[in-house]
């Protein structure tokens, strides 16, 4: 039975090293593995290749596709968050217009406020 006596201080700070390039090695690879199924400009020949090739030797693998095409990930990363954003403002765009048109029914129907200027603020909202 192993206690804590029979395991010296740079024992545990050696293992804990080791675990920490796992892990890391591991998000290493499913990043490499996410960018290879997220391309469109390979075939599904070529997914399957570089699939087998991280399978069969995973650390040559990782490192080879990350000297080929680690500046492509970056770019094909970065451009797939900047779509995101670009969605994300425009349907927070369109909920944000339609609040504003359905304050200004709001004050449209209490009277507070004239068709004419429903119109236009409704024109503003759609603009």
């Amino acid at each position: 039975m192993v206690i804590a006596a029979d395991y010296p201080f740079l024992d545990v700070f050696f293992t804990m090293i080791l675990f920490f390039f796992w892990v890391a090695w591991i998000w290493v690879l499913v990043s490499v593995l996410t960018d290879i199924f997220r391309r469109h400009d390979i075939s599904g020949w070529g997914k399957a290749g570089w699939t087998l090739f991280l399978i069969v030797v995973p650390f040559l693998g990782v490192l080879v596709y990350l000297i080929a095409h680690g500046g492509d990930m970056a770019k094909r990363d970065a451009e797939r968050i900047q779509k995101a954003q670009a969605e994300y403002a425009q349907s927070a765009g369109a909920s944000n217009s339609a609040a504003e048109i359905e304050k200004a029914n709001a004050l449209l129907q209490s009277g507070t406020i004239t068709q004419a200027e429903f119109d236009s603020i409704k024109a503003k909202a759609l603009a």
